[in-house]
């Protein structure tokens, strides 16, 4: 089965849930193949050759296309249904893009990524400019060439870890110091650098270098933070330089309603395309979560995508889509391979170290399309989980196609206006016990749905 775009679909999503899809290469002006870019119609092309050809065709350079829009085809109440029309792919949204920290995903190859499907994937630049070092990926030509990744990246500008790596740090209104866990020498990080090493990278999107502070942090630090971001934003416009990168500002303001609300609309004067929502999902209750994350998204321009950073969990991604999120990133499904967990419909998670699955001959999750469920079972992967570089490598492809799968099930249910239904189906499978949480159900009353 074939979209409209002429990408495959049946790898992205179980069948159920791709009964209708939209024309959105045609509303973006793609309407067939000779009019995408030339790295996809290869992508779709090569894998329907041996898998020696796909390792040819991703290692060769990929090609660059200027033509950037976000269109929203369809809507259900808050949420949308776009396609991001990038350099590199066109991404449809909302959308969860794996994160590949150092250039490479944990337990996953490029090949595998789009065999899935995945559009886009994020990649960190602040350790990035440690190892390999920037000016190695430079020399390479760029991210893309790099990791052999043919599809589009979007690269983090290294605030979060002004946070996670908050004893190794100190700010100024020049910039972000810190010390490399890797060498241990100082670096100092400012705007333009930061602006300087993502066009190195080459990534399709970059992201502003922003002030960020632990979310459940108060006092004037909050508004000081807020305030320098917007004019870190400022001089990130100014050395930004190339034309084939969207440049996106992030949000911030903590857990304050009214500086959430400034930042939101200067942000939005200084954008071109799109905006992100920062400083969450660090520790904050989930009642203040969401309400940030709507009054975000109600406080932002419509025509351009609104990304929130660092939300992974399956009903994160859930009711911040049906909020009017379109982007999302986190590590939570490669991270939880690692642990020996698999991300299933039905309950949420399943803990395959239990003995309870030592002679359990089923897949992990009967839904799921993945290499993994199709071959192996929750016997066999219980077997082999302590050995990491095959029981970890097995869960993240299970892992990350769930989540490129509960993203397909989003859209589809923004597309045919069923999100109600789609909704009541999601929190059966995720609490069969009917145990919703309070925040949830807080969010859907103020979606006006009905579970």
């Amino acid at each position: 089965m074939k979209r409209k775009d002429g990408i495959s679909d049946k790898n992205s999503c179980p069948q159920e849930d791709w009964d209708s899809r939209g024309a959105e290469g045609e509303q973006c002006g793609v309407n067939d193949r000779t009019n995408q870019p030339q790295e996809w119609v290869e992508g779709q092309d090569s894998f329907e050759r041996s898998q020696g050809e796909v390792h040819t065709r991703m290692a060769s350079e990929v090609g660059n296309s200027n033509r950037m829009c976000f269109r929203i085809l369809s809507h259900a109440q808050r949420a949308r249904r776009g396609a991001f029309t990038l350099p590199h792919s066109i991404v449809d949204t909302p959308v969860f893009m794996p994160v590949g920290t150092q250039g490479t995903m944990k337990g996953l190859l490029p090949e595998q990524l789009v065999h899935m499907d995945c559009r886009i994937l994020l990649c960190n630049t602040y350790h990035l400019g440690h190892r390999p070092g920037y000016e190695l990926v430079r020399k390479a030509g760029g991210l893309h060439k790099m990791m052999n990744w043919p599809r589009s990246i979007l690269t983090d500008s290294g605030g979060f870890q002004m946070v996670s790596l908050n004893k190794l740090m100190s700010v100024d209104e020049k910039g972000v110091q810190f010390e490399s866990p890797h060498t241990g020498q100082l670096t100092y990080l400012t705007p333009e650098i930061c602006i300087q090493i993502q066009e190195h990278l080459g990534a399709d999107i970059i992201m502003q270098l922003d002030h960020v502070i632990h979310v459940l942090t108060s006092g004037p630090i909050v508004e000081e933070a807020m305030q320098r971001s917007i004019r870190w934003m400022d001089r990130c416009n100014v050395a930004h330089t190339r034309k084939d990168q969207l440049l996106f500002p992030i949000i911030q303001g903590g857990l304050n309603f009214d500086l959430r609300t400034e930042c939101a609309h200067e942000m939005a004067k200084r954008a071109r395309v799109g905006i992100a929502i920062g400083g969450l999902s660090g520790g904050e209750e989930k009642s203040h979560f969401w309400k940030i994350v709507a009054l975000c998204c109600e406080n932002l321009p419509e025509s351009m995508p609104r990304y929130v950073m660092g939300v992974g969990w399956p009903t994160d991604l859930v009711i911040c889509s049906l909020l009017g999120a379109d982007m999302f990133d986190c590590v939570y499904p490669t991270r939880t391979a690692r642990f020996g967990s698999a991300l299933v419909r039905n309950g949420g998670l399943m803990h395959l170290t239990r003995n309870e699955y030592a002679e359990d001959f089923s897949p992990i999750d009967e839904y799921c399309s993945c290499y993994t469920c199709k071959n192996y079972t929750r016997a066999y992967l219980h077997a082999v989980i302590n050995q990491e570089s095959l029981g970890c490598h097995l869960l993240s492809l299970h892992n990350v196609q769930h989540q490129l799968d509960l993203m397909c099930r989003v859209r589809d249910a923004i597309e045919n206006d069923n999100v109600e239904m789609f909704l009541k189906r999601f929190l059966a499978e995720q609490y069969p016990n009917g145990d919703v949480p309070l925040w949830v159900k807080e969010a859907i009353v103020y979606m006006d749905y009905t579970i």
